[in-house]
Order: structure tokens, then C-alpha cells, then sequence
């Protein structure tokens, strides 16, 4: 009896110090996504900075064969910068606790991210040029493809969270991490199309 009271007594003293240790410990998993990103941001803009230089060195640009339509990206555009206000709708719900609320939105974030790259998919299919036809085909191609990348592992992220919230007690209105990295990387996919679409598309154009 007197060891298995020394035992409980251990356990007990064990969990009470992995939790003091933990709140000692704050949790850098966001601090994390946020550095990651800025190195993404940073990749990102070594490849917009190139493309303004060939934009600005080229008189006819895009070349004539190689020129941009306007009405099916913009469509792709307001529904990928809605999508994260929608996100944003889901993050609400969990912190008041709503994880069936939670789970509505980032379903139909799911979705409008999906329709944006098949959208994107489709415009590929349209086009009459390639990859390697010219210089700003290339830009073209490896700019929007690079970012479709990010959208993707951002639909599995947010995919992610969703199956984790099956389990009840998963998530709620005290521990949400998961659910909120995943909303910044989504706001961060959406910033960087707004300024790609802007520079290929908008200024190509004009």
C-alpha cells in the first residue's frame, strides 16, 4: 500500500511539473508559421522584383502573342480574397466555443479555394503558349504556378484542421492554435495573389 502511494505521489508530482513546465514554455508554433512566411515573402518578392525589371525594360510587354484575358482571373480573384473573410468567419466560431460553426466555414473555404485552382487550371488550358514560349510566358507560368503550390498546401492544412475536429474537445474557445496558423497562412496566400494579380494581370492590361 505504502508503494503504491509513493507511486500516485510521483505520478501526481510528474504531471504537475510537465504542466508548470509547459506554461513556462510559451507555445512558438505561431512564431514559427510567422517566420517561415516572411521567408516565403522574401522568395516571393526576389520573383516579383524580377518580373518589374523585365516589365519595365520591355517596351511591348506582354509580347503580343502572349498577351493576358482579364474577366476570368479577376472572378478568381474575388473569390479567393472573399474566401478569407470567410476563413475569418470560422476562426469567430471557434472562439465562441461553435465548433460545428467552425467546421461550416472552413468547409466553404475549402471550397472556394478548390474552385480558384480550377479556375486557374482552366485559364492554363486556354492559353495559347506555354512555358517556355517567351520571357514573361515563363514569369507568367512560374509566378501563378508557384502560388497555386501555396493554395494547395493551404487546402491541406485547412483539410488538416478539419479532421482533427472530429474529435471532440479537439478544439475550442481556449485551444484553437491549429485552427488559427491555418487562417494566417490562408490571409497570406490571399496578399500575395492580390499582388500578383495586380502586376501580371492588372498593369498587363493597361
Amino acid at each position: 500500500m505504502e508503494a503504491a502511494k509513493n507511486i500516485n505521489v510521483s505520478s501526481t508530482t510528474a504531471i504537475q511539473h510537465h504542466q508548470e513546465s509547459h506554461e513556462e514554455h510559451p507555445d512558438l508554433r505561431v512564431l514559427g508559421l510567422l517566420t517561415f512566411l516572411t521567408s516565403e515573402s522574401l522568395m516571393f518578392g526576389g520573383f516579383f522584383a524580377t518580373y518589374i525589371f523585365f516589365l519595365v525594360s520591355n517596351e511591348v510587354w506582354p509580347p503580343k502573342e502572349t498577351e493576358v484575358e482579364l474577366f476570368l482571373p479577376t472572378i478568381n480573384t474575388i473569390i479567393l480574397v472573399s474566401s478569407s473573410f470567410v476563413i475569418h468567419l470560422g476562426d469567430k466560431a471557434i472562439k465562441n466555443n461553435d465548433v460545428q460553426g467552425m467546421r461550416k466555414w472552413y468547409r466553404y473555404t475549402v471550397i472556394m479555394g478548390a474552385i480558384f485552382l480550377l479556375g486557374q487550371a482552366y485559364e492554363y488550358m486556354s492559353l495559347g503558349y506555354g512555358l517556355t514560349t517567351n520571357i514573361f510566358s515563363n514569369c507568367f507560368y512560374i509566378l501563378t504556378g508557384f502560388h497555386g503550390l501555396h493554395v494547395f498546401i493551404g487546402l491541406l492544412l485547412i483539410l488538416g484542421v478539419l479532421w482533427r475536429s472530429r474529435r471532440p474537445g479537439h478544439y475550442n474557445s481556449h485551444k484553437h492554435i491549429g485552427i488559427e496558423m491555418a487562417e494566417i497562412y490562408w490571409h497570406f496566400v490571399d496578399i500575395i495573389w492580390v499582388i500578383l494579380f495586380t502586376l501580371i494581370y492588372v498593369l498587363s492590361v493597361l
